[in-house]
């Protein structure tokens, strides 16, 4: 028994003591947040994929990016999350800032979901909200989403934020 918890002790110190690696994608690193998971992405066009619990539920954090001049604009994108949330107009915010070399646009919105992929079937989603992030590169725009339950998402988007604008402040400059 003793021996059971001096080993459980380890692995829960090793757990704590050790952050994630960092995720890379393009010309962009991301320390990721504490209590955040990294997690093989769900699918190939996803570059990489964090998990954030809270109890039993979950929300999931995004990366896209699909080369230069791929993948469609900023406002093309922003429009297109947008309209995975039918009726949240009122609750629709955008803000673009200058990190370093890197221009960034944050995206929030909350209520109801339309979780699927882009013209196929969809699953209506209560009591979501997106915090999202479009970074400008040379190597084509990054896509970041973090999708999920709106206390989740909420409590989880200044850590988002953070993990984004750090990126962008330590980018390569443009070529």
């Amino acid at each position: 028994m003793r021996t059971a918890l001096t080993v459980g002790f380890f692995f829960l110190l090793a757990a704590t003591a050790f952050p994630e690696e960092p995720v890379k994608v393009g010309a962009f690193t991301f320390a990721v947040p504490e209590g955040w998971k990294k997690m093989t992405p769900s699918s190939p066009m996803r570059k990489a994929q964090l998990e954030i619990a809270q109890g039993s539920d979950k929300a999931e954090v995004t990366f896209f990016q699909f080369g230069a001049s791929q993948g469609g604009s900023a406002a093309e994108n922003v429009a297109r999350w947008f309209a995975q949330f039918p009726g949240s107009d009122a609750k629709r915010k955008t803000e673009t800032v200058q990190e370093g070399s890197v221009k960034i646009t944050y995206v929030t919105t909350e209520g109801t979901f339309s979780s699927g992929m882009p013209g196929g079937p969809t699953t209506p989603m209560t009591g979501y909200a997106l915090c999202g992030a479009i970074l400008e590169g040379a190597d084509g725009n990054l896509f970041i989403k973090m999708t999920g339950p709106e206390g989740i998402v909420k409590s989880s988007s200044e850590a988002f934020k953070k993990m984004v604008s750090e990126a962008g402040k330590n980018s390569a400059p443009r070529a």
